[in-house]
């Protein structure tokens, strides 16, 4: 299953209510202004089946879709920024 892609210029983040490393990534993006829409793969079927499909079988998260369809698993800040510069340029 893959989800439907981000607009341009935004990601997807697929997090877990408690990873602390979702909830740091989610503050840095905010702070910084990236706009995200979020899919809890723990109340989400079809998100965690997605992370899996990417992340070699696991439930991997923060994992980050971006417009063109690539994915980054537990990226800093600094490496959503400059993948989505990346992509939104190719777009």
């Amino acid at each position: 299953m893959t989800p439907d892609l981000p607009r341009a210029g935004t990601v997807t983040l697929f997090t877990t209510h408690w990873c602390p490393y979702c909830l740091r990534l989610k503050a840095t993006l905010r702070r910084e202004g990236v706009p995200f829409d979020e899919v809890d793969i723990g109340s989400s079927e079809d998100g965690a089946v997605f992370v899996m499909s990417v992340n070699g079988g696991n439930e991997t998260v923060p994992t980050v879709l971006f417009p063109d369809g690539s994915t980054l698993t537990n990226p800093s800040a600094g490496q959503v920024r400059s993948r989505l510069a990346t992509t939104h340029d190719a777009l």
